[in-house]
């Protein structure tokens, strides 16, 4: 049930997409002990749904928000880029994923791509979605921009056929298009109500924090990889 209700976090009410992709709003909340960044500036697009557009949190609590703080707290000139729009599908962001790209200031160093909780919660067939997920990962590599993919699993009441179809999605392209991997967003943080907002389907600012506690460091090693 805890995991039925984390795939409710993606389906809040659809915000108006962004006519460009645009920081809403990174880099607010800093650390106190905070390193000053040095270097060029590496711009990171946070591209996904609720889950990164932050619904229900003050702020600068959006994790794409967090993750730039915390490289920014050691020294990495970093600007994470919050392109999430609540309530999106794998197939909305297919669709707008290209426009979103083309009308950054430059072409980000790496994508974090966050979609799929409201296909399995609308129960899409997994076809589809592992086809928009397949384009969307093409443009990418057209465009030789590196990604780091952000899972989700689909609840066991489900069906064991149709779960095992489903998880598998994110290892198998992942491995096909050499991305970085975090398999599941709400891993440890679904079901622990310290952790989630009253709805009890999206993450609070310390939930938040957890998983940015696994993330970012995910983020921070695909940095370094570019410039190796």
């Amino acid at each position: 049930m805890a995991l039925s209700l984390a795939l409710s976090a993606c389906n809040a009410p659809p915000s108006q997409p962004l006519p460009a992709a645009s920081d809403v709003p990174s880099g607010t909340a800093t650390p106190a002990a905070a390193a000053t960044p040095i270097g060029p500036e590496r711009e990171v697009l946070a591209f996904g749904d609720s889950l990164y557009a932050g619904y229900g949190l003050d702020r600068g609590q959006s994790l794409p928000a967090v993750i730039e703080a915390r490289l920014r707290a050691e020294g990495i000139n970093a600007r994470v880029v919050n392109a999430g729009v609540s309530g999106d599908t794998t197939a909305a962001g297919r669709q707008r994923l290209a426009f979103v790209l083309d009308n950054m200031d430059k072409p980000p160093e790496l994508v974090m791509l966050g979609l799929g909780g409201n296909d399995v919660l609308r129960q899409l067939p997994v076809a589809e979605t592992r086809a928009n997920m397949t384009a969307m990962l093409d443009e990418l590599r057209r465009r030789k921009i590196p990604v780091l993919l952000t899972g989700m699993k689909a609840p066991p009441n489900l069906g064991p056929a149709y779960v095992a179809s489903f998880d598998a999605i994110w290892p198998d392209l992942a491995k096909r298009y050499d991305g970085v991997l975090y398999p599941f967003i709400l891993d440890g943080v679904i079901g622990d109500p310290a952790l989630m907002q009253a709805d009890r389907v999206h993450p609070n600012a310390t939930g938040v924090d957890r998983i940015a506690d696994r993330v970012a460091p995910l983020v921070r090693a695909a940095l370094a990889k570019d410039t190796s």
